[in-house]
């Protein structure tokens, strides 16, 4: 896992969650003692990954003075920044610097903490030699506010479901990725969403769906981040 890098997108702006972190990005949030973005670092370092790229945008001085080059935690840090914002798609192709001699990279959103096993995850997308992306996949008991994937019994994803705000289970994106180099074709230029632009422009291509039993949090809310409070003192 040596050889494998992510790509972090910890640049959003996080309006929704402004009412109670309103001096600093979302992801430097407080967990416990730490903020939300370290447990991501820890988490990929625990499992081997130490090749890491941030990418940043709203208040991004605070993310580098916090992180450096990563060496406090064992792992190499380097930064890409949007000037203006790009979204989630126009961040990745902005860093594609970073990752372009890989086979294959991750990306990860900085706001959502899935409980995934990368080897595992990665083993499976490169099982799939023909498959630009796979997306790693988690079941909630409230999908509504999340919109689903569509999935056939072989993994392969047929569509996504936009949010429809109804209290029911299903399987959501759980903001986990691995690409290959055949996605920069699909990224268009300037900014863009991978989930509104890119994953559907991928499916002819081929996107699978891993999915993962363990925890899911997402801080994107005030009622969230407080149910993120509650579940990593569990843990």
């Amino acid at each position: 896992m040596s050889d494998v890098k992510a790509l972090m997108l910890v640049g959003g702006l996080g309006t929704r969650l402004r009412s109670v972190v309103s001096s600093k990005p979302k992801v430097l949030a407080s967990i416990g003692n730490e903020s939300f973005l370290e447990l991501l670092v820890r988490q990929l370092k625990s499992q081997g990954i130490r090749q890491l790229v941030m990418c940043t945008g709203y208040l991004a001085d605070q993310v580098e003075d916090q992180f450096g080059d990563g060496s406090r935690w064992d792992v190499s840090i380097e930064y890409s920044k949007e000037e203006t914002p790009l979204g989630t798609a126009g961040a990745v192709k902005l860093a594609r610097r970073y990752v372009q001699d890989c086979p294959e990279f991750l990306v990860l959103n900085g706001d959502s903490f899935l409980e995934v096993n990368y080897k595992e995850l990665i083993d499976f997308h490169r099982g799939k030699p023909q498959t630009a992306a796979t997306i790693a996949v988690t079941r909630v008991q409230d999908a509504g506010r999340y919109g689903t994937v569509n999935i056939r019994s072989d993994g392969r994803i047929d569509g996504f479901a936009e949010k429809t705000g109804a209290n029911s289970p299903g399987l959501i994106n759980g903001g986990v990725y691995v690409f290959n180099k055949a996605v920069w074709k699909f990224i268009p230029e300037g900014p863009a969403s991978l989930e509104r632009d890119v994953f559907p422009r991928l499916l002819e291509q081929g996107v699978y769906a891993y999915e993962q039993r363990g925890i899911f949090i997402d801080i994107g809310t005030p009622s969230d981040y407080l149910r993120a409070q509650e579940l990593l003192r569990s843990v």
